[in-house]
C-alpha cells in the first residue's frame, strides 16, 4: 500500500509539473498579429481609362479676409478625383511671375502645365495631385511696371493670403492630405522667389519648395530675402524642407544668387537640388523645365509616404 501511495504521489507531481510547463509555454507564445492593411497614403497610379480623359482647369473665386476682397485661383483636380471619393491628395501651388495671373501656368503658349501633368501622371513620376495657381498680385493689381510682391507689405499681406489663408480654403473645399510633407509650392521668376519666400514664412503648411529662375534677395529687406531669412527658421523646420532650384545659363544674376543660396542650404544641411540648364528668362524655358521640378516634387511625396508608413507600422506594433 505504501508503494502504491508513493507511485500515485509521483504521478500527481509529474502531471502538476507538466501542467505548469504547458501554462508557461502558452503565456510565452506571442499573440497572432493581424495583417497590416494597405497603408498607402498617396493616390494610386491612374488607370488607362482615367489617363484617356484630358486634364482641365477652372478659375475659382473666394472672399479673402486678409486682402479685403474677392480673390481668384486656378485649379486642376487630379485624374480620378470624382470617382475616388475616399482618397485624399497632395497639393502643389504654382505661382506666376511679373505681369501675370492665375491662368498663366495653364495656357498652352505659356506654362502648358496640363500637358506636363498628364505626362507625369502617365509615367508615374508624379502622383495625382491637386494643383493650384493662386493670384499673386497685391492690391495694386497686375502691371508691366512692377513685379508681384509676395510679401506682407504696404500693398497687402500677399504672403499670408497665399501661404495660410488660401491653404485653409483649399483644405476646406477639397480632399487634401493635411501633412505639410505632401504640400509643395513653386513658381517662376518673381514667382520663384515668391514661392520660396511664402514657403519659408509658412513652414507649417509647406515642406517642398521649388523655384525656376528665381532670385533670393529682395529689396524689401532681409525678412523677405530667403538667403538670409532661412537662418531664422528653427532647425527642426529646416530639416523638414526639400528645395529644388533651376536657372537658365543666360540668367547671369539669377544663376549667381541660386549658387549662393544652395551654398547656404548645404551649410544648414537642408536637402536641396540645383540645376543649370541652357536657356533664359522665357516661357519656353519654364514650360520645358516644369517637368523637372515636378518630378522632384513627386520623389519627395513618395519619400514622405515611406516615412509616414513606417511611422504607422511602428505605432501598430
Amino acid at each position: 500500500m505504501k508503494y502504491l501511495r508513493s507511485q500515485i504521489l509521483l504521478l500527481i507531481s509529474a502531471l502538476t509539473l507538466l501542467s505548469c510547463n504547458y501554462s508557461q509555454s502558452v503565456q510565452a507564445k506571442p499573440s497572432p498579429v493581424a495583417p497590416v492593411k494597405n497603408l498607402s497614403i498617396l493616390p494610386p497610379q491612374p488607370s488607362a481609362s482615367d489617363l484617356a480623359v484630358p486634364l482641365t482647369y477652372k478659375i475659382e473665386t473666394y472672399n479673402s479676409q486678409v486682402m479685403g476682397g474677392s480673390r481668384t485661383y486656378g485649379i486642376s483636380l487630379p485624374l480620378g478625383y470624382e470617382k475616388n471619393s475616399n482618397q485624399r491628395y497632395p497639393v502643389i501651388f504654382l505661382l506666376h511671375g511679373g505681369h501675370g495671373n492665375p491662368k498663366d501656368w495653364w495656357l498652352e503658349q505659356k506654362g502648358n502645365a496640363l500637358m506636363t501633368l498628364q505626362k507625369l501622371y502617365a509615367t508615374g513620376k508624379l502622383p495625382p495631385s491637386i494643383v493650384i495657381t493662386p493670384d499673386g498680385n497685391d492690391k495694386r493689381g497686375s502691371s508691366p511696371y512692377w513685379d508681384p510682391q509676395y510679401i506682407d507689405g504696404p500693398h497687402g499681406n500677399v504672403s499670408t493670403a497665399i501661404g495660410s489663408e488660401l491653404v485653409k480654403i483649399i483644405q476646406r473645399r477639397y480632399r487634401t492630405l493635411p501633412n505639410p510633407d505632401f504640400w509643395a509650392i513653386g513658381g517662376l521668376s518673381s514667382g520663384g522667389w515668391g514661392a520660396i519666400n511664402v514657403g519659408l514664412h509658412n513652414v507649417n503648411n509647406f515642406s517642398i519648395l521649388f523655384s525656376h529662375s528665381g532670385y533670393f534677395k529682395d529689396q524689401s529687406g532681409p525678412q523677405n530675402s530667403p538667403i538670409i531669412h532661412i537662418r531664422n527658421i528653427s532647425p527642426q523646420a529646416q530639416q523638414r524642407l526639400r528645395i529644388y532650384l533651376d536657372t537658365g545659363r543666360s540668367d547671369i544674376e539669377e544663376i549667381e544668387e541660386a549658387k549662393q543660396f544652395t551654398q547656404v542650404l548645404s551649410q544648414l544641411k537642408i536637402h536641396n537640388m540645383f540645376h543649370e540648364f541652357p536657356g533664359g528668362h522665357t516661357w519656353n524655358y519654364w514650360r520645358q523645365h516644369l517637368a523637372d521640378s515636378l518630378t522632384f516634387v513627386g520623389e519627395q511625396f513618395r519619400i514622405a509616404q515611406t516615412a509616414h508608413t513606417a511611422d504607422n507600422l511602428t505605432l501598430k506594433k
